[in-house]
């Protein structure tokens, strides 16, 4: 596409081809005619990897997944009106779990504002406070100056969605027509020899514009550190949490520095720390509902690395402890605090932090503590009762993140919904032998959205590793038209659907005690036959009536590519009559084992 002859087709272009140079390498667009000097100019461009979608929400969705997996900036572009607003609840997201988007809209320009022009609303600050920064575009212009302006807009917006804490910054572009890429002789360019060179065709070797660096948040000083050492040191009764974490790379400093201590990990299991290390617990959720185990191990400091883990027990066992010290490490420079019981915050680079501790402590040396013992004990208890009394169950919710524990090869993405698949996945998916990297959508924890950023993660991989999602019915329908892009742009994925008819977290609340309006209020069954909605798509439907079919179905679709649902149905009422069976079965078991007394 020839740009040479358009203002606004240089101005655009100059703006594409920065972002690309500061990081941005994968842009979704969605369709729409203000857009369209956005969108052709990103599907003209040669390094970047367009994703179409038709729908606003699912797409700023499925931007969120791939951003989350890629661990890179992802652009976002819609034309304007009611577009932009499908976009906010993903941006919501973002915000909350710092993933870097790059949100660009199209609106009219400034004469067709307010005055009843069609498809136009108010776009500045649309989002408010959930994004990191706003800033409008100037009306494209092919001038130096405004070439320099946009290339310098695209670094500093890029880098500031990754920078701490990285999040979503949107960018309004208005635009007059003509939209296409048509020559207008009456808005000449200047010729070659009076253009900035840099400004208008980019730095020479690839370089950006304007190379912006954002430096980490600092350690403490060494003898901040030398202290904090000699403390965690000194106690005997000690525990290591981490919550929702994406970077894999704390996983081997924060273990270490467990076994020079001897204090126990309780993993999140959006941590990616479970699998295969001694120090690490996580049977946690369903030990820490047994009253006498919380008597029986008081803390006497907690070392919280980020935000707080799903489990509402480990919550209410910190509460039972309020002044046990509680030191809070952030890398994000946030508040990541809802408990109002820390006692110290740490805004700094968590796997810095290990290392250093590591240093600072005496080399070589392990405590085998009675302490560490206990915790381990509850885990393997705990765990074998589980396993023992699940066998004798049929189709139970639970089950199915201890059999995918076992069924997942190394390095699949097991994205995972809320309410209680997430809940289900904390107690039952115990440390595989192998790493699995597990995500969610935990900052607003809301059902939206789920398949599309489960997608988007699948397009980060793109057929190089599977990727699976486990996922309510109700999530399912809220985001049914995310499974267009499975079809769109031919990506692999296979759905574990818990179909309980309804919203089964609802019949674990104090809700479920007030019967007369429940179902029609809070339970909310459809009755629906999902495979024809799944066919329609392209998808692969397979209802599993046992175990062993589910281990196949899951298999064959992990192996097979393409889109895959395997839907395991379930019926509420029991689902919570078996999981406070199990607790007991847990109790039983841990008395009889003397983990408890």
């Amino acid at each position: 596409m020839n740009t040479a002859k358009n203002p606004t087709y240089a101005y655009v272009g100059a703006f594409i081809d920065e972002i690309e140079r500061a990081g941005v390498q994968h842009i979704v667009v969605c369709p729409g005619s203000r857009s369209t000097p956005i969108a052709l100019c990103v599907a003209d461009h040669p390094r970047i990897q367009m994703w179409m979608h038709i729908d606003e929400r699912s797409a700023a969705f499925f931007a969120l997944g791939l951003a989350k997996r890629l661990h890179q900036p992802v652009a976002l572009v819609c034309t304007s009106g009611t577009a932009a607003a499908n976009f906010f609840p993903a941006i919501v997201e973002a915000r909350l779990t710092h993933v870097p988007l790059l949100v660009l809209t199209a609106d009219r320009p400034h004469e067709l504002r307010e005055n009843g022009a069609p498809q136009s609303i108010d776009q500045n600050r649309l989002y408010g406070t959930h994004v990191k920064w706003f800033a409008e575009a100037t009306l494209p212009e092919a001038t130096n100056a405004a070439m320099r302006f946009i290339r310098t807009l695209a670094d500093r917006a890029t880098a500031l969605t990754q920078a701490l804490p990285a999040g979503p910054v949107h960018l309004n572009f208005p635009f007059r027509e003509p939209l296409t890429p048509d020559t207008l002789p009456d808005q000449p360019l200047p010729p070659p020899s009076e253009r900035d060179t840099a400004a208008w065709y980019g730095r020479p070797d690839h370089q950006a514009y304007i190379r912006v660096q954002d430096t980490p948040l600092a350690l403490p000083t060494p003898l901040a550190i030398t202290e904090l050492a000699n403390r965690l040191q000194a106690v005997q009764h000690g525990l290591f949490i981490i919550g929702p974490y994406t970077d894999t790379a704390l996983r081997f400093p924060l273990v270490r520095l467990a076994e020079r201590l001897g204090y126990p990990i309780l993993a999140d299991p959006l941590s990616q720390m479970r699998h295969g290390q001694s120090h690490v617990i996580s049977s946690y959720d369903a030990f820490l509902r047994i009253e006498p185990f919380i008597q029986q191990t008081q803390p006497e400091l907690i070392v919280r690395f980020g935000a707080m883990p799903v489990s509402k027990p480990v919550l209410l066992y910190l509460k039972r402890y309020p002044d046990c010290p509680q030191i809070v490490v952030d890398e994000h420079g946030t508040w990541e605090e809802p408990t109002q019981l820390a006692s110290e915050m740490l805004h700094t680079d968590p796997i810095a932090l290990c290392e250093a501790l590591l240093s600072a402590l005496p080399a070589n040396e392990m405590r085998p503590l009675p302490w560490l013992a206990r915790w381990q004990e509850a885990e393997q208890v705990t765990r074998q009762a589980l396993q023992d009394a699940m066998q004798q169950e049929d189709l139970f919710e639970g089950r199915v993140f201890s059999e995918l524990a076992a069924l997942l090869p190394e390095n699949t993405t097991l994205y995972v919904g809320n309410s209680m698949p997430v809940r289900d996945l904390d107690t039952f998916f115990w440390q595989p032998t192998h790493p699995i990297y597990v995500l969610g959508n935990r900052g607003a924890n809301g059902i939206d959205g789920v398949i599309s950023s489960a997608l988007g993660a699948s397009a980060a991989t793109h057929h190089k590793t599977p990727t699976v999602l486990v996922i309510g019915d109700l999530s399912f329908l809220h985001d049914l038209n995310g499974l267009l892009a499975a079809h769109l742009h031919h990506l692999d994925l296979t759905i574990v659907l818990i179909n309980n008819d309804g919203g089964g977290i609802f019949s674990f609340l104090p809700q479920a005690s007030h019967p007369e309006h429940f179902e029609q209020v809070f339970g909310t069954p459809t009755g629906l036959n999902l495979r024809p909605a799944i066919e329609m798509y392209g998808g692969h439907f397979q209802q599993s009536v046992n175990w062993e079919q589910f281990r196949k179905a899951v298999t064959h679709g992990v192996t097979a590519g393409g889109l895959h649902v395997v839907e395991v149905t379930t019926e509420r009422t029991s689902n919570v009559q078996q999981h406070r069976q199990l607790w007991q079965v847990v109790e039983r078991a841990l008395r009889q084992a003397s983990v408890v007394q």
